[in-house]
């Protein structure tokens, strides 16, 4: 009876210390990625930034293209939080209904990028005979000089695109669709590089000898594996996104003036700088603060990621 008590237990403790080890790689890397102070930072600040972004306009319900000439260039203040501009309109409201047209190029451009980068980096680093063909292609598309192609894709096409789906949508397919076709080489020579490690993997023999189809061996063992390289390449891609737009609607190429994005309110602002600096101010902080906290996820996630770094 008294071995079959102290059996008991230690069977127990067994069980429970085998449970306690049973790890996973998402979990090592979310454990990891919380010990990166600076990461969870950029977590926590760009969550409160796309909730306040995508939330706010519910409980401050004001126009943000409602004119008031009386209330113009106001300075910041509890009626007006974060001023007005010089036509009295409302700088918070602005730049809450900016944030979400930026971050919506933002991530729609990554979506974009992510998937042709992916696509192409896949395929020649698995098919052999398409590596070099597709990787010159890459090096071309690197040589080239991305804003002054950028603009004038722009002033070829936004005349035409705007009067087909109107000023807002119209702009808006255009600057994603070149912003995301113009970013993807980076995640292409990542992918390349990953699909050529893991290719030589066992169990990529073994599924070959198996007989898999290589379409199957491709999307069901070699891309899972390389998700890690192509996550952080997507918070990076998010970022460059949102710079790009702004500089384009800074240069006066991006969104009509009735359309506020972060990038449309630096440039309307910036010939009031020295009057009522606070127009630019916002703006400016809000773009900086997003891509600070992305490339901050981006470094902790790179680290989480690494095998290397993970205990």
């Amino acid at each position: 009876m008294s071995v079959q008590s102290q059996t008991a237990p230690s069977t127990l403790q067994m069980a429970q210390a085998i449970e306690r080890k049973h790890r996973t790689l998402w979990g090592d890397a979310w454990v990891q990625f919380r010990r990166n102070g600076l990461a969870m930072f950029g977590l926590i600040i760009l969550t409160l930034l796309v909730i306040g972004i995508l939330v706010g306009p519910m409980f401050y319900t004001v126009d943000p293209e409602h004119i008031n000439i009386v209330n113009s260039s106001k300075s910041p203040s509890i009626e007006f939080p974060l001023g007005t501009d010089d036509l009295g309109r409302d700088m918070l409201a602005r730049n809450l209904y900016g944030g979400r047209i930026s971050l919506a190029v933002g991530f729609v451009a990554m979506a974009l990028a992510i998937a042709v980068g992916t696509l192409i980096g896949a395929l020649s680093g698995y098919f052999p005979m398409l590596d070099n063909p597709l990787m010159r292609f890459t090096d071309m598309m690197l040589a080239l000089p991305q804003l002054p192609l950028l603009l004038v894709i722009i002033l070829l096409f936004r005349d035409s695109l705007r009067s087909i789906f109107g000023p807002e949508i119209g702009v808006f397919t255009l600057i994603v669709f070149v912003i995301g076709i113009l970013g993807w080489m980076p995640t292409a020579r990542v992918v390349r590089g990953s699909v050529l490690s893991i290719k030589e993997k066992e169990f990529i023999e073994a599924a070959v000898n198996i007989g898999a189809r290589q379409g199957s061996i491709l999307w069901r063992h070699i891309l899972p594996n390389v998700l890690s390289p192509i996550i952080v390449s997507a918070t990076l891609s998010i970022a460059g996104a949102i710079l790009t737009e702004s500089a384009l609607s800074f240069l006066g190429l991006g969104f009509p003036p009735d359309v506020p994005t972060w990038g449309r309110l630096l440039f309307d602002g910036k010939d009031f700088l020295t009057f009522t600096p606070w127009v630019v101010i916002w703006p400016g902080f809000f773009i900086s603060l997003t891509i600070l906290s992305i490339n901050f996820m981006g470094d902790g996630l790179r680290d989480a990621l690494d095998p290397r770094q993970r205990q």
